[in-house]
This record gives C-alpha cells, structure tokens and sequence, in this order.
C-alpha cells in the first residue's frame, strides 16, 4: 500500500526524494480571484452566491443566531461535551505560559527602550466543515487568541445542509463554551474574503461583520489560496495545505502502533500525507501488514487506502536513525512521532516539525485533542521557517523609545555620520536642530 524510496547508501540532500503532495497553490489563486473580487464588491450578494454553489445552502441572514449557538451546547453529548472542556481546560494550561511580558532596556543613562506585545485587535478564527467537523479547531483557534487578549474574535465555518443552513451543532457548541457569540455560517473562499473586506450578512443589509486584522485557522487548497492572494490586506497565520505525519522508528517500534499512526492521519483527507522513515526493514514490512489489516476495518477505508496510496505517502528506508533524523528535518513534518530507543533524546536534535510527539505514549491524535499543545500547525515543508499557532500568533511587538535631552546630545555625532554616509543630511539635521549652536 505504501511506496517505498531506499535512501540507505547516502544521499546528498534529501528533499526532492520525499513524497509530497503536489499542490499548485498558485493556480488556486487564479481560481478563485474572481470570487475574492466580486465579494470586494459586491459584498452580501456574492457571499450567498458562492454558498449557494459550494455548499449547496444559501442561508438568508449568515450570522448564526445567539439563541442557536446557546441551543447547540443544550443539545451536546454528555461525552463529548467533557471531553471538550477538558481539552479547552489542558489547552488554557499550557497557552496561558506562553504570554510574552513587557520589558525595558536601559541602554545609556537617560535612554530606554522598551518592548511591548500588544494583541491583534480583531481576528477571524477559520473553522473547517468538508469531510469532517472539527469542534477541536474551534478550541485551538480560540484559546490561545483569548489568552493572548485579543479583543474581538468572530469564526466563520461553512453552512451544513443537514443542520439547516447553520454550521456543525458541534462547532457552535464549542463556540458557546469558549463564550464566542459572533459566528457565521460562510465557508471557504467567500468567508476568508468576507473576513478580510468586511461585508452585509443579510439583505438588508443592517447586520454587517466588520472586517479582521488577522485570519487563522486550517482550510481546504481554496482557502489557502484566498489566504495567500489576502495576505497584506490582512495578517495570516500559515498557508496550511493537507494534513501529514511523519513517524521516525527504529527497530523497537511497536508496528500496530505505527500503522494506526499513519491512519489516524489519512482518515483527514485523500491528500494527507503519512509517512515513515526506518531504519529497519523488519519494522517496515510489519507495518505493511498491519496497514493492509487494519484499513479494511476502519470506517473512512477507502479515503484511508487513497491517501497511504498516493505519491505523497510512502516508507523511506535509510541506514540508521542518524540518517533518519536528517530526513525528517528535510521534510519538516507537521506532526512528528519518534518512535526509537531514547525517543526524547532524539526529539530534541529535531530542528524541523510543526510538533513533536516522543515515544509510543504520545501519538498524534493525543495532541489533536487533549494534549494541551496546538494542532493548528505548518504543513508542506513550512515548518522550516513557521511555527504552529500560538498566544504568540496574536501578539505584536512593539518598541517605545524614550530618551532625554542629554541622552540624545550624547549620541547625536553618531546619528549624524551615520546620515550623511548615507546621504540623508534630513535625517541628521533632524537631531542637530534640537541643539542649536552645537556642533554635534
């Protein structure tokens, strides 16, 4: 079911042998400029429009009513319902260390800066509804943007025919618990377009959602694609493409657990990517036989068969977990098991992964859930240079320079160099006219 690539030997850099999923963002964007525009424009009209066409229901009035937000926690399972402030209850632990302090720098006497982290004051929290619902995503989204204190947060997630037009009862339900009382039933393209423009959500135009300073949260490649073509008219958090996983095993790796790793992934999406970098060829044909006789009995099966199928999945075989540990750094994974001896020894030599999950305790569904950490994380190599979501996400620093006159008239002959050897004599001037007579 799995492809194999043979690494072992040596190879020089890994990248362009890893199986990857080819996506052409940029065609996307073409695609569906037309719809971002016509949003722009016309605003309510062309919203309904496109959910009309792509979701198959037209809502009137696309803000979710209070009442049914309220309704949808009534109607939780007791189960579900736990589970979901347990997550939200881990996920607060865990985010609320993550908030950055103020701090001063003296840097001569008289002169300080000081660097402050102030909240986005608006943000638009993307919650998916294609082939599955994902309340989770409302808690990863929410936590960490409330513990950061932004002041204003509104989720947008795409209406569903079987709930009358309203997004999953199981989203607005963890909107209630998270005390998130703007909502609104709009979905792919036209709701990130919608979030960033701002537009009407009913005919008569009375009731509007105001448009975001920032827009987080996972999509499909048509949502991703707005976020790129959007990305200056608002902040973004990461394009976030198909899901992946990447498992580092070596001989001790249980192969039950591994191939229900790899699974749990593919079940998202026909393009989810799930991946394993071995050194133990053993380890890999156990894996294949426990692929080919647990898949048959999940329920998504023939998603899952797709995506472990396709080019974007596969074994890598390589010489020891030495070698493993660059692979997976070149591929920078979205979510990362190591599954070795010494696991979180190895874990933490890994430079790129969106997150790390050690040891056979710790599977990816954990972190998806309950762990506490974020599952809103880069994907598609961009873990090289992007971080999952965070407190830091919503946080902007910035700097306040305060000195005094004496302070200045210190450092006044070096601002003037540094301007005139760059040929900005304004700038020197600048300092040397709140010194008249001087010579600084």
């Amino acid at each position: 079911m799995l492809n194999r690539i043979d690494l072992r030997g040596g190879v020089g850099d890994p990248r362009h042998l890893l199986p990857r999923a080819q996506l052409d963002v940029s065609v996307a964007v073409e695609r569906i400029r037309p719809l971002v525009e016509a949003v722009r424009e016309r605003g309510y009209p062309a919203i309904r429009e496109a959910s009309e066409r792509f979701d198959g229901v037209s809502p009137e009035v696309l803000r979710v009513p209070a009442e049914a937000i309220a309704g949808a926690e009534g109607t939780l399972d007791a189960q579900v319902r736990a589970a979901l402030l347990e997550s939200i209850s881990r996920a607060r632990r865990v985010h609320a260390d993550q908030r950055r302090t103020d701090h001063t720098t003296q840097v001569v006497p008289g002169g300080a800066v000081t660097e402050r982290w102030v909240p986005v004051d608006r943000v638009g929290l993307y919650v998916p509804g294609g082939l599955a619902t994902y309340p989770s995503t409302v808690v990863m989204n929410v936590v960490p943007a409330q513990a950061a204190g932004v002041r204003s947060l509104v989720v947008v997630s795409p209406p569903q025919q079987e709930n009358g037009g309203l997004p999953d009862r199981r989203v607005l339900a963890a909107c209630a618990l998270l005390g998130v009382d703007e909502v609104y039933a709009v979905g792919g393209a036209q709701a990130v377009a919608m979030l960033a423009y701002g537009a009407a959500v009913d005919p008569t135009e009375t009731l509007r959602c105001d448009p975001v300073d920032m827009i987080t949260g996972p999509g499909n490649i048509w949502v991703t694609a707005a976020k790129r073509l959007l990305r200056g008219v608002v902040g973004i958090d990461a394009e976030a493409g198909p899901t992946e996983i990447a498992i580092l095993a070596d001989d001790t790796a249980d192969p039950t657990h591994v191939a229900a790793d790899l699974i749990s992934q593919a079940e998202h999406d026909p393009l989810a990517a799930s991946v394993l970098v071995t050194s133990s060829v053993e380890l890999a044909d156990a894996v294949d036989r426990e692929l080919a006789r647990q898949v048959p009995a999940t329920k998504h099966a023939e998603r899952v068969t797709t995506a472990l199928s396709g080019e974007q999945s596969g074994i890598v075989l390589v010489d020891d977990v030495t070698a493993g540990l660059r692979v997976v750094d070149a591929y920078a994974a979205e979510h990362l098991e190591i599954q070795t001896r010494d696991a979180r020894e190895w874990a933490l030599r890994v430079r790129n992964a969106g997150a790390i999950f050690v040891g056979a305790w710790s599977p990816v569904s954990l972190g998806d859930y309950c762990a506490g950490s974020n599952h809103v994380l880069p994907t598609g190599g961009c873990a090289r240079h992007s971080s999952g979501l965070s407190v830091q996400s919503f946080l902007r620093g910035i700097h306040l320079v305060d000195y005094s006159r004496e302070a200045l008239r210190e450092v006044a002959p070096h601002v003037v160099a540094l301007a005139t050897a760059e040929d900005l004599p304004a700038h020197g001037q600048a300092v040397g006219v709140r010194f008249p007579g001087d010579a600084p």
